[in-house]
């Protein structure tokens, strides 16, 4: 499991306007610390496998110390929410191997790099560390991150389209940021530099495995697409995403998330990103199946090289399966 924003406050880390407001409050640097703190306790170090626990000095320390670790858990908690040279005071993706499934998390808010004018969803450093951990030694891929890395495409380039404007200062910046932050448009692609990277580093691991994988909820509805390159890999790359229980979702929102993958907004709003110089054609997505509304599990099931996604939706009479769709080339 990884954390995301209402785990702390609502938009956290959506941009640096925003972490400069929060700063401004005066219960802000209590609340994120004792949010580091609890989830360092209750979830971080759950994550983590018995070597990377063995080798992990705060862990040893708090392990070993047979005292009360609050101080020491405060400044550690400092430290990681602290953004210097690029960086973030700790990670907290992870990797896990399963057999022949490799399960990498990103942390895609915490770690995000905001200051100085950069924006990218993790850091200089974390992202090397994420490149290495796609080297083989696995049959299939799985990469959880909370937030979509694919999107509809309507809805991709909007995000896209709103990062370049909040750069440009003025009135359009700060209108462009009022936007981000009241429509919530911090997903991957409101990341774009980002978005393209991770898209490589899928399509590199597509070339040796049977199957890649982005796992992501935060949207309260479920779909699955599969990302199109024009250099295709071996292996197909899909997008699932599922928000198994959720917020309701509102007709008008409903009507967005399904016109977000029609056709005519997708070429409109692709062709006003070329014109701001967003390159759409490296990373294009193909609709499997979606999007679905209400309360539902997606699983992914794995024999061998093969692999499949499944989605049950609740139902009065339980859980039904209602798309089945293979993961693998077929």
């Amino acid at each position: 499991m990884i954390f995301d924003d209402h785990d702390v406050r609502d938009d956290w880390n959506t941009s640096q306007n925003w972490r400069d407001r929060m700063a401004g409050l005066s219960w802000w640097p209590e609340r994120i610390r004792g949010a580091l703190m609890s989830y360092w306790v209750y979830q971080h170090i759950g994550n983590l496998g018995p070597d990377e626990l063995a080798s992990n000095k705060v862990v040893q320390e708090v392990f070993t110390s047979g005292e009360d670790n609050a101080e020491r858990l405060r400044a550690f908690a400092d430290h990681a929410d602290r953004e210097a040279d690029g960086a973030k005071g700790t990670r907290w993706s992870y990797r896990r191997d399963f057999g022949s499934v490799r399960l990498l998390v990103i942390d895609s808010r915490a770690g995000r790099i905001l200051a100085g004018g950069a924006r990218s969803m993790i850091g200089e450093e974390e992202f090397r560390w994420l490149e290495d951990q796609v080297d083989g030694g696995y049959d299939h891929l799985l990469v959880g991150t909370s937030l979509p890395w694919l999107m509809p495409n309507a809805l991709s380039h909007l995000q896209s389209l709103n990062e370049a404007a909040a750069r440009k200062g003025g009135l359009v910046g700060r209108i462009a940021e009022w936007v981000r932050q009241t429509g919530d448009l911090e997903h991957w692609p409101a990341f774009r530099a980002s978005f393209e990277r991770l898209g490589r580093l899928l399509r590199t691991a597509g070339d040796h495995a049977a199957a890649v994988a982005v796992l992501s909820g935060d949207v309260h509805h479920a779909y699955v697409a599969r990302a199109r390159y024009q250099d295709e890999p071996k292996a197909p790359v899909h997008q699932l995403t599922c928000s198994p229980i959720h917020n309701t979702v509102p007709w008008y929102m409903r009507l967005v998330f399904r016109a977000g993958w029609w056709a005519p907004p997708a070429k409109v709003t692709r062709w006003w990103a070329r014109r701001r110089g967003i390159d759409t054609d490296a990373i294009d997505l193909q609709r499997v199946s979606g999007p679905h509304f209400g309360n539902a599990l997606m699983t992914v099931k794995v024999s061998g090289r093969q692999a499949w996604a499944e989605l049950e939706q609740s139902t009065r009479a339980g859980l039904r399966t209602t798309m089945r769709a293979p993961l693998h080339a077929t």
